[in-house]
């Protein structure tokens, strides 16, 4: 018998459990998330205070709405273009503003639509590496990114490169600069390293 009585009060315990992780009607993955705080919502690898730009790839999903939930790139003019809106400004807006627009927009021929913007790939904001490296080419500019990570981006110097001699081509006001990069001595600690802005060329001779 206490065996018995065991078992039942196990099981009735799992199926409070099992209900108990169920999310909620009311918004997916969530348990009563009714505000429109919980119903646009973004994510993005570059932090959510990147801001789009043109030929960056975003994931729109617009829960229980296929038909307007896809994956679209940014166009060179700066706007997407959505199922019921057309087009809509993307470049300049974080994904989160981006997010709460579809969903402010949407709201006019769907009842409470619950939007999420990812940028899937960040192609607008690029830096380059050229000259003596493994693999030469545009980078995406990450948050916080040196010279020092775009260099390691690259796969590494051929055996012909001149690490003391690397420069960063910049513009800043219309003019193009110049930039000594010592590589060795920012390895070593004994030179502060140097904060990638959009557009920069790290050059190894």
């Amino acid at each position: 018998m206490v065996r018995h009585y065991a078992l039942g009060f196990a099981v009735s315990l799992l199926a409070l459990t099992i209900q108990a992780q169920q999310p909620s009607k009311d918004a997916p993955g969530r348990q009563g998330a009714t505000s429109s705080a919980t119903d646009a919502t973004a994510k993005t690898p570059a932090g959510t205070e990147y801001k789009i730009g043109p030929q960056d790839v975003l994931q729109i999903d617009v829960w229980k709405e296929p038909e307007i939930t896809r994956t679209i790139p940014v166009r060179p003019d700066g706007k997407i273009s959505l199922p019921l809106l057309n087009d809509v400004q993307a470049s300049g807006l974080t994904a989160m503003q981006l997010a709460a627009n579809i969903r402010e927009s949407l709201g006019k021929y769907l009842t409470n639509p619950q939007v999420t913007v990812t940028v899937n790939q960040i192609n607008s904001q690029r830096v380059f590496v050229t000259g003596e490296v493994a693999k030469s080419g545009a980078i995406p500019l990450l948050p916080g990114m040196t010279a020092l990570q775009a260099l390691s981006s690259s796969g590494g110097f051929t055996q012909f490169a001149k690490i003391k001699a690397i420069y960063i081509l910049r513009v800043q006001n219309g003019k193009q600069e110049k930039i000594a990069y010592n590589y060795k001595d920012v390895l070593k600690g004994n030179k502060e390293d140097v904060p990638m802005q959009p557009g920069d060329i790290i050059v190894v001779p």
